[in-house]
């Protein structure tokens, strides 16, 4: 009986340990997979931009066999569905910019001037209900911001002005703008709240002012966030699509007459993928041709972003 009491308890030994290397094989098998599935994760976002980035390339290559790079970026008329199409860029691009401009205009000022106030005039109760409805605007579809300024901004400035035209790029602008206000408003409020009270406390200390200490230390400061929110709204406003396409128009002038009808680069991707453009024709490729430099445009906004933040950023 005590014999085979041993051999039960050897057996049983025996069981644990092999059931301990099994699942030692397994955690091990585990550790080397999971490593692997991360990195696929994570290389996600890489292989989809390099798929972007293969895609516009590719077909841009095939745009510019059949017009010049340089009729391209120097022309300024654009009909592709003339008789005779020509591909001029430049209307697309002074659309583009403009719009932008005019969007900073109004974002710029009213963003930092609001973030200066709930970083260093509010108090905590208001700076909690005031920023949450601020970056509500941030959560309106664009759409509804487009059909806003057709609807009700264009016709107030036409009251105004009335030689506007129903369709216009200052329209779109001003409310792109309202649209990034809360993008520069939440990041520049940010930068300006992880200046240390130290720096607020010295200088109220030597007899500054609550407001020269906003302007002359709490700003300087945070230079280089509040910088990178402007660089970062001027991104946003270029790639911007829904507004345009409904208020500014479909007309391909190259003119700096803001009361004019204008059209940037988004709204003529819409336009051509949205219109009887054949595959394979010049105007089918042309829709990669200007996605390659609205492409280009915004990662120069990206990385200026970036090396702003990093050159002028202060460590405390």
């Amino acid at each position: 009986m005590a014999a085979s009491s041993e051999n039960k308890n050897t057996a049983s030994v025996r069981e644990m340990i092999e059931a301990n290397k099994q699942k030692k094989s397994v955690f091990q098998i585990t550790e080397k997979l999971v490593p692997v599935f991360l990195v696929l994760i994570a290389s996600i976002s890489i292989l989809t931009t390099a798929g972007i980035i293969y895609t516009l390339l590719a077909e841009s290559i095939a745009f510019f066999q059949r017009v010049p790079i340089i009729e391209f970026f120097t022309g300024t008329v654009l009909k592709p569905l003339s008789q005779n199409p020509e591909f001029g860029v430049l209307p697309l691009l002074t659309g583009t910019i403009i719009s932008s401009v005019i969007a900073m205009l109004v974002a710029g000022p009213v963003g930092l001037m609001s973030a200066v106030y709930l970083s260093e005039f509010a108090s905590d109760k208001v700076r909690r209900t005031v920023k949450p409805l601020l970056e509500i605007l941030a959560g309106i579809p664009t759409i509804v911001y487009g059909f806003f300024a057709f609807t009700f901004v264009t016709p107030l400035i036409r009251m105004v002005f009335p030689s506007v035209e129903a369709t216009n790029i200052l329209s779109p602008g001003i409310v792109m703008g309202v649209m990034i206000i809360p993008m520069i408003a939440s990041l520049s409020e940010d930068a300006m709240s992880s200046v240390p009270n130290s720096m607020r406390e010295g200088a109220l200390a030597l007899g500054a002012t609550r407001l020269e200490t906003t302007f002359r230390v709490v700003i300087p400061a945070a230079l280089s966030g509040i910088i990178s929110s402007f660089v970062l709204g001027i991104s946003r406003a270029i790639g911007e699509t829904m507004i345009v396409t409904i208020a500014s128009g479909s007309s391909k002038n190259f003119t700096f007459d803001i009361t004019q009808s204008m059209q940037t680069m988004t709204a003529y991707i819409v336009e051509v993928s949205g219109g009887e453009a054949p595959a394979g024709s010049t105007i089918y490729y042309s829709l990669y041709a200007v996605a390659l430099t609205l492409f280009v445009f915004t990662l120069i906004m990206n990385l200026l972003a970036r090396y702003i933040s990093r050159k002028f950023r202060e460590e405390y």
